[in-house]
């Protein structure tokens, strides 16, 4: 079935590194246009990044810009969001979704165009 997965959070210190992966059961990650979104605690959630199903558009929120990548596996099995630089407002839970369309990047950073979610994976960063 239809099903994301994400892994590789933890507990990091301010400064350092660290990469989320995102994998999907059939062909859901080669068809679909994946996103990373996270929540904080009494936050809403919100847009991180985005990779079009072909690889040919990414979309980045302006916090994370020129710190995070994303990016897919050469065999479309995993996406992934590399996290350089992390700071304390990074802290919280780490979400992938798919989204079937293409959108300009107004749409692409709402949560309400994405229909599948995974359960999240929690990333701590401390100063």
């Amino acid at each position: 079935q239809v099903q994301l997965v994400e892994s590789g959070g933890g507990l990091v210190q301010a400064g350092d590194s660290l990469r989320l992966s995102c994998e999907g059961s059939g062909d859901i990650l080669s068809t679909s246009n994946i996103a990373w979104f996270r929540q904080a605690p009494g936050k809403e959630r919100e847009f991180v990044a985005r990779i079009s199903s072909s690889s040919a558009v990414r979309h980045y929120a302006d916090s994370v810009k020129g710190r995070f990548t994303i990016s897919r596996d050469d065999a479309n099995t995993m996406v992934y969001l590399q996290m350089n630089a992390l700071k304390p407002d990074d802290a919280a839970v780490y979400y992938c979704a798919s989204d079937r369309f293409g959108r300009p990047a107004s749409e692409a950073m709402r949560a309400i165009n994405y229909k599948d979610w995974g359960q999240g994976t929690q990333v701590t960063v401390s100063s």
